[in-house]
């Protein structure tokens, strides 16, 4: 198993993988990616930035996918009852998008991406990965609060939504 990062050839079986999420969401009541988001217009302009990656095995068959950016993230601006652990104006790592391919869930594969994301972020002297994640998706509060991660306080993306951000120092 490994990482690489997505090429367009890839949008198809990412979309699978998207909309398969899509689907356990609303089966978890959980509004989350309900709203047409994410769709494949936006992981092309993952792609085109470079900050679209998949793992695959050793087929190239396509696990799982994340996006993944060095860039500040404009909705993380504004924290609502707390704060970041860093300054929002320091450099630091952001994960959107992660979703499993549900025949490869329950294997490791959110905590082996956030892993790979965390070594990319010590090899560029970044010490900090930012996430947020629905009220409601506790799967995935779950996994980033065993990772080490902490709530900060609530966010708003572009579109309205409430959601829930972590962050942990990297070391």
């Amino acid at each position: 198993m490994k990482i690489r990062r997505s090429s367009l050839n890839d949008v198809a079986q990412i979309m699978v993988i998207i909309n398969d999420a899509k689907t356990y969401l609303a089966s978890q009541n959980i509004d989350q990616w309900q709203n047409g988001y994410p769709n494949a217009e936006q992981v092309e302009n993952d792609i085109e930035k470079s900050e679209s990656f998949v793992v695959v095995n050793d087929d190239d068959t396509i696990m799982a996918t994340s996006m993944f950016t060095l860039r500040n993230e404009p909705t993380y601006k504004k924290i609502i009852g707390g704060e970041w652990l860093v300054a929002e104006y320091k450099d630091y790592g952001v994960i959107h998008r992660l979703a499993i391919k549900k025949e490869y869930r329950k294997l490791g594969l959110a905590t082996f991406l956030f892993d790979e994301f965390h070594q990319v972020l010590l090899e560029k002297n970044i010490q900090s990965l930012k996430i947020d994640t629905h009220e409601d998706n506790l799967g995935m509060q779950s996994l980033i609060k065993k990772l080490g991660y902490q709530y900060c306080g609530i966010i708003y993306t572009s579109y309205q939504a409430k959601r829930l951000a972590f962050e942990k120092i990297i070391s």
